[in-house]
Parts: structure tokens; C-alpha cells; sequence
């Protein structure tokens, strides 16, 4: 096998690698540093430069010579350098907007191109540029993404050399493959980021529809990321795989999704009347309007009509100050039950309950805001929840995201919702979404019908709901140690 055999069989060879490394490397800016490495390598040159198309500018990316011992990166900040626009007569923006290879056996001799700017770099630096190779990097539709610019072919004893056609060749598949891989990882990336928009919109939508959930959401993703960051960072067992971090974050952000079709009158109710408080008060000031009149017109009455006017402010006041408590023993329930069977005049003379079906059903909600058929609508947001992912394609590593964030309801031991999964159903990350949900919800300072309890408090309430089979004890002594719940860490 002839040298030239030998050396055209190693760059195929390394090609090869090169493809395989193409594909697998996502990061941009460490794939441009691989490809002028392996481009310098392959051509055996001593300078190298390549640039990245930013609509009508090449910015420099990375800048090598050997011989001199410089190297540049613009990902580390060593580039000051202006960018070259398109509509320049430079070399490498004649490459990017025609879409040219231009290989130079000699650029002192080269009348054909303006090569101002390598003999002024030769000037100042003491460097002698003789042959050159610039070609444009090209995907699979034509589209320029950068430009490479090689300088000084070399032969082994250090001759500087034209870049032979063969490597030109080489150099320029080189070059559209990884075009081809980085407009695929930039696409890649654009798909990432308008998903994690739109995820983030539809969280924002969710929180901002009610002035009483405006924190939930940003809260819970903080804690989240706070306690994965720990478990990394103490290499615990239980840590997050890499390609499981996003999609679980992912999940956090949509836990609540279903909550964008629950209607506000639920979602937002401060109280247990909620709406019902205003008919109520004016039925209640009509009924003492009533009794006055009733006093005047038949003076006779007047000790009935006092008493009555007593019952009914006593009850008023008695009605607003448990309107919005958070828990009515039985006794308070007990007197509410007498005023829905205690009659008060109505403005027509006519006689009405005190408290209507509906006014006594809400007031004999002994803890919350919500009566039972209230409570049903609000919990079927996971539900909804699960049913509006399931439209989304979610694949490969995000295909969970639909089940972990249906399933921030369901606790160990069934008594969950929707679905009353058991433990062996439930994966961890569901679990620690869980866990994080009912923390916030403990210490949020945005719900109309609670102040937020101290963090120690909740931590205690989610311990008893460990006791009680409810929650993953172990996820949440590793949450309380790693402080990521609290509140006034950045």
C-alpha cells in the first residue's frame, strides 16, 4: 500500500469516527472546537479558523495556529474580534454567500480574492499564510451554517503545502455532515425550547387565571430543583438519571394544567358561601326592614319584631365570623341547622328559611371552603389534567410526563384520587411531586381561605401523613434534610 493509499485509508477511517462523534455531540460549541480540530488534523495544516453564520454575520467560534501555540474560543471569551458581515469583500463571507470552495495554493500570488486580512494578520504577527482552504458549511438543504478556513497545508518535515484536491474533498463531506448534525441539534434545540415556552405559558396562564394560585406552580419547580440539585450533589442513590430531570421538571410545571377548565366560582372560593354571601346579607337586611315596618304598623308586635331583629343581627354576625373559618366544631353546625328551619320575613310579606338549601349546605362545610360537589369539581382538574397531556406526543423521555403529572393526588395506601392507585403503582417521581405539592399548598401565602402555615408545621403534617400511610417517608426526610423547602434560599 502506497503512502498516499495509506493516508487517503486513515482519513476514511477518521472520518468515520468523525461521523460517529458528530452525531452523538450536542453542544454546539464544543462540536465547532471537534470540528477544527479534526479538520487541522486531517489536512495536516498549522492554522485554522471557523466561523458560525448568525443571519448576516460569521462569527468567529475558534482560532488556532500550532505553530505559534494560539488558540482561541469564543465559548471561553478569548474572541474580540467584530464579526464578518456577508456583504464584505472578506474571503469567508465570499465562501458563505456563494456557497463556494475557494482553495488557494498561494495568497501573495492570488490576484482573485481581497486577502487584506490574512496578510494584515501576517503583518502583525510575524506569520507567513501561503496556501489556504475555505469552504462553506452546508446541511442537507443548502443552507449555509458556517464557515472553515484552513491555513498552511504541511508535509511532515514541515513544508508548507497546497491543500490537495483529495483532502479538500475530505475536509468538505467533513464539513457538511456536521452541518447536517449541528442544524439538527439546533433544530432539536428550537423544538426544546418552544416546548418549554409553551409549558411555561401554560403554567403562567394556569397561576395567573386566579389571583389566589399565582406562586403554586414557580414555587413547586423551585423546590423540585432545589432537592434534585441536592441528591446530585451528594451523589445519593435515589438521584435523578440525567435524561429524567427535565421531563420530571416538565411535569411539575403541567401538574395543574386541568385547572384552566375548573370554574373560577370553585377555584377561587374564599369562603363557604362565596357567592351566595351578598343575597344572603340582603335577604337577612330586607328581613330586619321587614320587622321594623311590621313594629310601626302594628305596635302591638313590637317585643316579637325586637326579638326577632336580635336573632337575625346575632346571626349575621355569627354567619360572616364562620363564614371563612377554617374548621366549625359541632355545636356551630348544630346552630346552623336551626336558622335553615327559622323563618324571616321577605320584602312581598311572605315568609322564607333564614338559610336557604343551598346557604346551609355551605355553611355546614365543617373544614375548607368547598361543599362536597364543589370539592368534586376541583379535584377532577387531575383528571383533566391527564386527559389534555395525553393530546400532547410526549415520547421517549418525556413519556411519563402525562402519568407523574396526573398523579399528584394518589397517595400509598389508595386513598388517593383519582384513580386510589397503591404504592406499587406509584413511581418515585409522582411520589416526590406529591410530597412538594401539598408543602406548598401547606405554606402558600396566596390562598383566600387560609394563612400560610409555618414550614415546620406543614413538615409535621406531611410526617403524619407518612404515619398514615399516605406518603413515601423516606422522599421526604431526604426533602427535609436537603432544605430545599425552605423558602429563603435563591
Amino acid at each position: 500500500m502506497s503512502d498516499q493509499q495509506l493516508r487517503k485509508r486513515l482519513s476514511d477511517d477518521r472520518l468515520i469516527h468523525i461521523a460517529i462523534e458528530l452525531t452523538t455531540q450536542k453542544d454546539f460549541d464544543l462540536l465547532m472546537e471537534y470540528i477544527i480540530d479534526e479538520a487541522m488534523e486531517l489536512t495536516h495544516c498549522d492554522g485554522g479558523t471557523i466561523y458560525s453564520l448568525e443571519e448576516d454575520h460569521l462569527y468567529f467560534q475558534n482560532m488556532i495556529t500550532k505553530s505559534r501555540g494560539f488558540r482561541r474560543s469564543r465559548r471561553l471569551g478569548e474572541i474580540d474580534l467584530p464579526p464578518v458581515a456577508l456583504s464584505s469583500g472578506a474571503i469567508s463571507a465570499i465562501c458563505a454567500r456563494e456557497k463556494k470552495r475557494i482553495n488557494i495554493e498561494d495568497i501573495y500570488v492570488s490576484k482573485e480574492y481581497d486577502f487584506s486580512g490574512p496578510l494584515r494578520y501576517d503583518a502583525l504577527n510575524g506569520y507567513h499564510t501561503t496556501s489556504m482552504l475555505v469552504l462553506p458549511m452546508e446541511d442537507d438543504k443548502g443552507h449555509v451554517i458556517g464557515v472553515l478556513q484552513l491555513l498552511n497545508a504541511m508535509e511532515e518535515d514541515g513544508t508548507v503545502i497546497p491543500f490537495s484536491e483529495d483532502y479538500e474533498q475530505t475536509v468538505y463531506a467533513m464539513t457538511s455532515l456536521a452541518a447536517v448534525s449541528m442544524n439538527n441539534h439546533r433544530l432539536t434545540q428550537e423544538i426544546y425550547d418552544i416546548l418549554h415556552s409553551f409549558v411555561k405559558v401554560m403554567a403562567t396562564a394556569i397561576d395567573t387565571r386566579s389571583p389566589y394560585n399565582a406562586n403554586h406552580t414557580r414555587s413547586m419547580v423551585r423546590y423540585a430543583k432545589r432537592f434534585l440539585d441536592w441528591l446530585d450533589e451528594t451523589n445519593h442513590p435515589l438521584r435523578f438519571p440525567e435524561e429524567q430531570v427535565d421531563p420530571f421538571l416538565m411535569s411539575v410545571w403541567l401538574h395543574d394544567v386541568g385547572k384552566l377548565v375548573i370554574p373560577l366560582e370553585v377555584m377561587d372560593k374564599p369562603d363557604r358561601l362565596g357567592t351566595h354571601t351578598e343575597p344572603l346579607m340582603h335577604k337577612i337586611e330586607v328581613a330586619i326592614l321587614m320587622e321594623r315596618l311590621r313594629m310601626a304598623e302594628r305596635p302591638q308586635e313590637k317585643e316579637d319584631s325586637l326579638a326577632e331583629i336580635s336573632y337575625l343581627e346575632e346571626a349575621r354576625a355569627l354567619i360572616l365570623e364562620k363564614n371563612g373559618a377554617g374548621f366549625l366544631p359541632d355545636p356551630v353546625l348544630e346552630h346552623f341547622r336551626e336558622m335553615g328551619a327559622h323563618k324571616v320575613l321577605t320584602s312581598t310579606g311572605e315568609q322564607a328559611p333564614l338559610l336557604n338549601d343551598e346557604e346551609l349546605h355551605c355553611m355546614l362545610i365543617q373544614k375548607g371552603t368547598l361543599t362536597d360537589e364543589e370539592r368534586g369539581i376541583m379535584q377532577s382538574h387531575v383528571v383533566h389534567t391527564a386527559r389534555m397531556l395525553a393530546q400532547m406526543k410526549f415520547s421517549r423521555n418525556y413519556a411519563k410526563v402525562p402519568e407523574w403529572a396526573g398523579g399528584h393526588h394518589e397517595f400509598l395506601n389508595g386513598t388517593g384520587y383519582p384513580n386510589h392507585l397503591m404504592k406499587e403503582q406509584l413511581p418515585m417521581q409522582v411520589r416526590l411531586l406529591t410530597i412538594i405539592d401539598i408543602y406548598d399548598a401547606l405554606t402558600a401565602e396566596d390562598r383566600p381561605y387560609k394563612p400560610p402555615m409555618p414550614a415546620e408545621k406543614a413538615l409535621g403534617i406531611l410526617r403524619s401523613m407518612v404515619e398514615e400511610g399516605k406518603i413515601d417517608g423516606e422522599l421526604l426526610d431526604l426533602f427535609e434534610t436537603s432544605g430545599a423547602w425552605r423558602k429563603d434560599v435563591t
